[in-house]
């Protein structure tokens, strides 16, 4: 889930003071203390030099913003690694296609900051026990999948609450996606893509064999989905979270956790929602 954030009426705050309280979420206007995240591959080598140079580095517990370079991947991975700090983040591309960040900058950084809009957005969280009878739980921030492990299709029965969606879906998987991952692997798989203030969660199979004609179904994301492995030795699945594997899943319960959030921040010309917009138009008019 993502709320959207209104701040007009708070360009004088620091960034202590703007946080998200009572249905409201505040742009943060100054970013006194930046923490930078860079992505350690080859061609951040130089980058990370030359900003490390131009500006201070504080911990992420003492800083006000954590800015990431690098790709969504790596963007998800720290989203989820500095969750616990409840700082805001600032993402900038350095990797391919870089849906989740802004562009890439090393001037100012600081003024594109003061000047960002802040989304919020929940997570997934799931609770799953493998065939070992093995208890497992992680977050997901776009998606959650669940893939066969071999060359047998899957046979899951899905349920949304206490109603069965569907009894027997054979397929190569099904993908519960977020509207901030409803761009992503979902949109790939010829998922809807979800508004950012959509509350609403989108169920896609992958490559389904039977019910062939069954194309998923939108649900709100106050519905707790609960999936279940109907033939685990013949048929085994593994779940992803965005890039966290667990194999050999028995069932699995998957909703939305209000109780972790993060802070995203955009360019105001370059926010999420735009981005899911234009995606839109372009699935309509291809």
């Amino acid at each position: 889930m993502v709320k959207l954030v209104d701040t007009k009426d708070l360009k004088s705050l620091p960034i202590r003071e703007c946080q998200f309280e009572s249905g409201r979420g505040h742009q943060v206007m100054k970013a006194k203390k930046i923490y930078f995240v860079i992505d350690k591959n080859n061609k951040n080598k130089l980058i990370k030099k030359i900003i490390l140079n131009k500006y201070k580095n504080y911990t992420p517990r003492s800083c006000d913003v954590i800015v990431i370079l690098g790709g969504d991947g790596f963007m998800l991975t720290s989203l989820k690694k500095y969750q616990k700090f409840r700082k805001p983040f600032y993402g900038m591309n350095r990797g391919t296609f870089g849906f989740l960040m802004n562009k890439f900058k090393i001037k100012n950084i600081d003024k594109y900051i003061s000047r960002s809009k802040q989304v919020i957005i929940y997570p997934l969280i799931i609770k799953a026990i493998t065939r070992n009878n093995k208890k497992f739980s992680c977050i997901a921030i776009n998606e959650v999948s669940l893939l066969r492990q071999s060359r047998q299709t899957a046979s899951l029965e899905i349920i949304n609450g206490n109603k069965i969606l569907i009894k027997k879906l054979v397929s190569d998987g099904v993908l519960i996606s977020t509207p901030a991952g409803s761009t992503a692997y979902n949109l790939s798989v010829h998922g809807p893509i979800l508004s950012l203030n959509s509350k609403k969660l989108a169920i896609t199979p992958i490559s389904p064999f039977r019910p062939r004609r069954w194309r998923g179904k939108i649900i709100h994301e106050s519905s707790i989905i609960k999936i279940k492995n109907l033939n685990t030795k013949k048929r085994p699945v593994s779940a992803v979270a965005d890039n966290k594997e667990i194999r050999n899943i028995k069932r699995i319960n998957i909703k939305i956790e209000k109780k972790i959030s993060f802070r995203l921040l955009y360019d105001s010309n370059n926010s999420l929602e735009k981005k899911i917009k234009i995606e839109q138009l372009r699935k309509q008019t291809s």
